[in-house]
């Protein structure tokens, strides 16, 4: 029995379950811009595969994969919309160039990790520092934005990609003033400095049907950038950008 005036356990149990939602919730909010309305379908956004899998297959829509996958077609569809209105004047594969650039792989998890949603993702533990290479961070941001979407609508969930993800942690007009075939540079700097290259590639399905792939950038022997897309020539794109990058060409 606990003494006179001391609170029972199960209401300090509840103080603390109460405290963590609340925690959750402002989280929610400092990172989106809105409160959320429908919490569980943020606790659903950052609920991984892995949690769920020894659950058996009639659990996996307790993931965040399908949310994933809509998520991905939102932030496709604001992303396309902004470059359009921006960019009047050019065509169609410059914009299509741009927005792959934007949403790839690789700057999605960048932009998850800048904005701590790598604190939030529920994980098996067994998988840690392996799973999280494969991009569970960025792919947690698209599940966000889906859940953004089904809580408040398109318009907000536009708002959330465009105020809180794309102008802060996108520098667009640079981007447009770099290289986009960097795949054709490093073949030329390799060829004019002797170099054997090549790129390993690994594919993943994804939600949805699609296919995530992965691109080693290899220079004699060694492991030098990897680029992760949505297609072979994405990813080997993005791990030529890197390879240059860290090569210093």
């Amino acid at each position: 029995m606990p003494k006179s005036g001391q609170p029972l356990p199960i209401f300090g149990f509840f103080r603390r379950l109460i405290g963590r939602d609340r925690a959750f919730r402002q989280a929610i909010t400092t990172i989106t811009g809105h409160a959320p309305g429908n919490v569980q379908l943020y606790r659903l956004a950052f609920t991984h595969s892995s949690v769920v899998r020894q659950q058996g297959e009639q659990a996996r829509h307790q993931s965040n994969e399908r949310l994933e996958f809509l998520g991905d077609a939102v932030l496709g569809t604001a992303v396309a919309e902004y470059l359009f209105r921006k960019f009047p004047y050019e065509q169609e594969g410059f914009l299509t160039e741009m927005r792959s650039r934007i949403v790839n792989r690789e700057s999605l998890n960048g932009i998850a990790l800048k904005i701590g949603l790598d604190k939030l993702v529920q994980l098996d533990a067994a998988q840690g520092r392996a799973a999280r290479s494969r991009s569970v961070n960025g792919n947690a941001l698209e599940a966000l934005v889906g859940a953004v979407y089904l809580d408040h609508g398109y318009k907000a969930a536009r708002k959330f990609v465009l105020a809180r993800l794309l102008k802060p942690f996108v520098d667009v007009k640079a981007m447009t003033q770099t290289t986009t075939n960097f795949k054709s540079k490093l073949i030329e700097w390799a060829q004019r400095s002797g170099k054997n290259m090549r790129y390993e590639l690994t594919g993943e399905a994804r939600p949805g049907g699609v296919m995530e792939f992965s691109a080693v950038v290899v220079i004699d022997d060694e492991e030098i950038a990897t680029g992760m897309g949505l297609s072979k020539k994405q990813a080997e794109q993005l791990a030529a950008e890197r390879a240059l990058a860290a090569l210093g060409v």
